[in-house]
């Protein structure tokens, strides 16, 4: 049976059907060491069927991925209640997210220059069970009050080993979804987004709870934050046990079992057979005291050569993007004097983050994909101009105006262009991501099977490096805005 032309499954090439090629036991037992490609077993059900489970639990386990960060940034009203008669309340926020970003940061380039040596459903699985666990601590923490220095000391050792954990799911998810091609890579995609989308949303609704009925000068007590802290990391732990079990599911299926083979780090050998295989590596190779670290540090910098013009397009849409979102789309306030700056601010997150999803989700219609690096450089590039567009808004210092009426006097121009930013951000990363470990689009990798997983990990790793630098280069924007605003009449 063959695929309709023109569906993801014919372009993508994901799954082969089963009767293209028989495959016995044998062959199926040794196909990491007799095949350069691995080898697919007979299947019952048809591949787009198969495609669209592995797809779904990419979707959960990116949702997973980026559940740590929204954990970390959704929760900073309960934190900052819990701290309202402390010194340490106005630094908190910048030691949490400093910590988090660093740590998540260092971490990844551990685990990336790692990633062959561990076996990707160990390792996620393990992941997953840690943050769960650390998840289930941030559920009892609402059940306490402790002094303000405990308190702080236990969320920013909860928040980096939290980043510690999310970067080690990170780079064995991607690796899986590389070998399952663009439709797995572009639904993790997608379910990091769909994180974000949930928990703006979230944060909308308590904002118009908070502003519905109730005066400026209304000031909370800290037990409604109590309640939706509570609630939050409840349902994050048992998403976290809910996406456990959907891993442990792909595992097991057939079809994992074949693609993703090469990249389970093979049982332990008795003593007896180490002995004959240093034997036998002495007489075979010309190296016999190669050292396997350094071998994975030397391949990962070849791959990350071959596809600098990927890495450097994906970081630098996210160093632009921190850049100015949130530290400029914040100080941007409502022209409309009716609407409450609070919920102003909720919505515009949710409408980024709309439209990042949106963006993502695009990538899933061939017809939209971009595969060219140079293309998706120029793209990452064409995204600079959204900097000047924001300055030309609404921009606020503290409670005045910056300058006097700004060019782009409306509310509906600033969403809607905040709207672009968010889904350029989605669409240009995924197919930054989607582009770098693919065979059949990327002729940088020269159809080197091995080199699919390591492309993948590394160039998210020049994600999240492009994430630091932004967030580096927000500080120094927010306080240029702070000056003189040219884009004002």
């Amino acid at each position: 049976m063959s695929l309709p032309p023109g569906s993801p499954e014919a372009l993508y090439h994901v799954v082969p059907h089963p009767d293209d090629e028989e495959v016995n036991a044998s062959q199926i037992e040794l196909a990491g060491e007799t095949a350069a490609e691995p080898v697919l077993p007979p299947m019952d059900l048809p591949p787009f069927l198969v495609d669209a489970r592995i797809r779904w639990i990419h979707f959960i386990l990116g949702c997973s991925v980026l559940l740590p960060w929204n954990v970390v940034i959704t929760a900073m009203p309960f934190f900052l209640s819990r701290l309202s008669s402390s010194p340490l309340r106005s630094t908190f926020g910048s030691y949490l997210t400093t910590t988090f970003t660093v740590s998540n940061f260092v971490f990844l380039a551990h685990a990336t220059l790692t990633s062959k040596q561990s076996s990707p459903s160990r390792q996620t699985r393990f992941s997953i069970i840690w943050l769960t666990i650390l998840n289930f601590f941030l559920t009892l923490s609402t059940f306490f009050v402790p002094s303000p220095g405990v308190l702080f000391a236990f969320v920013l050792f909860n928040g980096v080993a939290q980043a510690c954990a999310g970067a080690y799911l990170q780079t064995s998810v991607i690796a899986v979804a590389s070998r399952f091609g663009p439709p797995a890579v572009q639904a993790m995609m997608s379910g990091q987004a769909a994180v974000a989308v949930a928990v703006s949303g979230v944060q909308v609704i308590s904002a118009a709870a908070s502003v519905m009925g109730k005066t400026h000068s209304y000031v909370s007590d800290g037990s409604a934050e109590e309640r939706s802290a509570f609630m939050f990391f409840s349902l994050s732990t048992l998403f976290l046990i809910a996406s456990a079990a959907a891993n442990t599911w792909m595992v097991r299926m057939p079809v994992y079992q074949h693609i993703a083979a090469s990249l389970e780090k093979p049982p332990k050998k008795s003593l007896a057979e180490d002995g004959h295989e240093d034997e036998r590596r002495g007489l075979m190779s010309d190296h016999p005291h190669d050292d396997p670290m350094s071998d994975m540090k030397s391949n990962a910098i070849r791959v990350a050569k071959a596809n600098i013009t990927y890495e450097v397009a994906v970081a630098y849409i996210f160093m632009v993007t921190l850049a100015v979102f949130p530290p400029i789309t914040t100080s941007i306030q409502p022209t409309n004097p009716a609407t409450h700056p609070l919920l102003f601010s909720a919505i515009h997150f949710l409408v980024f983050n709309v439209g990042d999803l949106t963006g993502r989700y695009v990538c899933s219609f061939p017809i939209f994909a971009v595969w060219s690096a140079k293309r998706l450089l120029t793209l990452s590039a064409a995204r600079t101009l959204f900097i000047p567009l924001f300055l030309m808004c609404n921009v606020q210092r503290g409670t005045s105006r910056i300058g006097g009426t700004p060019i782009i006097n409306s509310d509906f121009l600033f969403m809607a262009i905040l709207f672009c930013f968010g889904c350029s951000n989605g669409y240009v990363s995924s197919l930054c991501m989607m582009s770098a470990p693919s065979l059949e689009h990327n002729p940088r990798l020269k159809g080197r099977t091995e080199d699919v997983d390591v492309a993948a990990t590394v160039v998210s790793f020049c994600l999240v490096g492009g994430l630091a630098v932004g967030s580096i280069a927000s500080f120094a924007v927010k306080s240029a805005i702070c000056g003189c605003n040219p884009f004002y009449g």
